[in-house]
């Protein structure tokens, strides 16, 4: 059994323009990023490099018209090298044409084991939660199929990652929470995965203790929305882009499982953020793994998490909502738009399409089970 998978090497830089020193841009890379991003930090540092900036391409997460936009652009481009700087999707949609090679999204899905990387590819982060900078895995709505799905394959590492806490500094605080929040089910999620490893739980763990420590201090050090609570999250950003690859490098391995797999429903047809989607889901997935089985690896970490939260373990589940609410606020999925109707389709479309991540639960859950877990949390 495959016990762990680090794929690119690892880097940290304070500040954008050391980092563009030492990987020397130049006009043989192909930078993509956002406007924001370019504005604010690279317009200075490229060197010649070609420049494409998604935000034409719309806001939302990564769709197959999206990637097969930026698939057409970036063919008009000499380069040798990728350098994506931005959140997820920027990043997700980056590994896809690295690989792609002028094929389109559909091609790239369906014979992925034919496609073979020819340019160098570099993930810079600008959020603290996808960890998609150390993993093999991009995410796609699928608009011309109706579904949201995950693909992984080794040729969508990167060669390097690189951390520059600089690029987070103005990060809006709801980009902070739902980031941040992708980060700790991408750590919960691979501790539970029945695929975990001692290598893998090494990392889930402490991306948990790190995440969950940090939100205490960021909640502590101020009201929302406050100047001090800001400055400390700032202080800490640091702490939480090192913890967002460290539950990345562990799902990697491990993998995501039910969480992600019901918030693909409500992220791809009502469009709520990745990391708001999750919360959604959470710890709803969590107590009925609890209603079916109590012990094991979800009894080891309902301790380590109360341990941190100082709680008993029977309201772990409440004190962890509580203390997360203080950043970002659990909706009911009817306030997204939700209606009774979408519920068993939502189950449906768990149990036929996501299949990859479904084989990772703590405990299998069937379609009634899914549905149950849908239905609680309208």
């Amino acid at each position: 059994m495959k016990q762990l998978t680090v794929g690119p090497v690892i880097h940290k830089f304070p500040t954008v323009a050391e980092f563009a020193e030492e990987f020397n841009l130049g006009s043989d890379d192909l930078l993509v990023t956002m406007d924001v991003m370019h504005d604010t930090f690279f317009a200075g540092v490229t060197n010649g490099a070609h420049v494409i900036t998604v935000d034409k391409y719309g806001s939302q997460e990564p769709t197959d018209e999206m990637i097969d936009a930026l698939i057409a652009d970036a063919s008009k481009f000499k380069y040798s090298r990728i350098i994506a700087v931005g959140g997820g999707a920027v990043m997700d949609m980056s590994k896809i044409v690295a690989v792609a090679g002028g094929d389109g999204i559909d091609d790239v899905i369906d014979h992925l084991a034919d496609h073979h990387r020819k340019v160098r590819l570099v993930l810079v982060p600008t959020t603290c939660g996808t960890g998609s900078e150390v993993t093999e895995i991009a995410a796609v709505n699928r608009t011309r199929l109706g579904c949201k799905a995950g693909i992984a394959g080794p040729e969508m590492f990167a060669d390097d990652a690189v951390l520059i806490p600089e690029l987070l500094t103005g990060l809006p605080d709801h980009v902070f929470a739902t980031s941040s929040m992708d980060a700790l089910v991408h750590s919960v999620e691979s501790a539970l995965s029945p695929n975990a490893t001692p290598y893998t739980k090494m990392f889930s763990y402490k991306a948990i203790e790190m995440i969950v420590g940090g939100y205490q201090k960021v909640t502590e050090a101020g009201e929302a929305g406050s100047a001090e609570r800001r400055a400390k999250r700032n202080e800490l950003m640091d702490d939480f882009l090192i913890a967002s690859d460290f539950a990345g490098i562990a799902f990697d391995t491990a993998g995501c499982a039910a969480v992600h797999a019901l918030s693909y429903q409500l992220g791809g047809k009502y469009h709520v953020p990745h990391g708001e989607s999750n919360y959604a889901m959470f710890t709803g997935v969590l107590r009925n793994y609890m209603e079916i089985k109590s012990d094991g690896e979800i009894a080891t970490l309902n301790a380590f998490l109360a341990k941190i939260l100082g709680c008993d373990t029977a309201v772990v589940y409440d004190r962890l909502e509580e203390l997360i609410n203080k950043l970002l606020p659990k909706k009911a999925l009817h306030e997204y738009g939700v209606t009774r109707e979408d519920l068993p389709e939502f189950a449906e479309r768990v149990m036929a399409t996501q299949e990859r991540l479904m084989r990772n639960n703590f405990v299998p859950l069937d379609y009634d089970r899914v549905l149950k877990i849908f239905t609680e949390l309208y």
